[in-house]
């Protein structure tokens, strides 16, 4: 079953519980955490002490996407919680394989790495598909919630499968960014098989939330 991840980012944080307390008997359904320092990108979100009270307060599958210069610090932060992955930025540090590594230290279960659309695949190296569990194929410029889907992100995503075909890989593909009614079939067809959404499940009344999360399996 296809993964779909609601982005808290679209969310309101006045009725946070009770927006993400929506989701808690849903299946293959992850809470997507984005983190952003205003440094990374041009944009401020939560940090630390959020995800903890999260992790408390909800028994959703946390993934956490570190948009943030220094992605190390928020492993070790956060390395006492059992977090579902963390994906951090390869733009963000000078060697992805070390960080890679040196997170498999922590409890968390999955680690990530995340590109933004103007880096290519080939950028993030085999060795460092071959140890991670997931890559986010940024279809919008991180940043911002909300804007428009880039469809050459499509061919990332293709690349990706190959990739993980030909070398008999089990890494999941995350997309973040413009998954709405009309691109969630593209990124779909492309061979994605976890998706990111904000604004399109939570920019409505309450009462359709499930309704948009799930039309996003088909």
């Amino acid at each position: 079953m296809t993964i779909i991840s609601p982005s808290i980012l679209a969310a309101n944080f006045l009725e946070l519980q009770s927006e993400i307390d929506v989701f808690k008997d849903q299946d293959a359904t992850w809470l997507h955490l984005d983190v952003m320092d205003g440094h990374f990108v041009p944009n401020m979100t939560f940090g630390i002490p959020i995800i903890k009270q999260l992790s408390h307060n909800t028994n959703l599958p946390l993934d956490v996407h570190l948009m943030v210069t220094n992605p190390r610090f928020y492993f070790d932060q956060l390395s006492d919680l059992e977090l579902e992955n963390i994906t951090f930025h390869h733009e963000a540090v000078e060697n992805t394989i070390e960080l890679v590594q040196h997170a498999k230290t922590t409890k968390v279960k999955k680690v990530g790495v995340s590109i933004k659309p103007n880096t290519s695949v080939a950028e993030i190296g085999l060795e460092v598909l071959k140890n991670i569990e997931l890559v986010l194929v940024m279809s919008v410029e991180p940043g911002f919630g909300g804007q428009s889907f880039m469809h050459n992100s499509l061919d990332k995503i293709k690349e990706l499968c190959n990739i993980r075909e030909e070398h008999n890989l089990k890494f999941q593909i995350q997309i973040d960014g413009g998954i709405n009614a009309d691109t969630y079939k593209l990124a779909l067809d492309a061979g994605a098989d976890n998706l990111v959404a904000g604004s399109y499940i939570f920019k409505n009344d309450k009462s359709n939330y499930i309704d948009k999360l799930n039309s996003l399996r088909n």
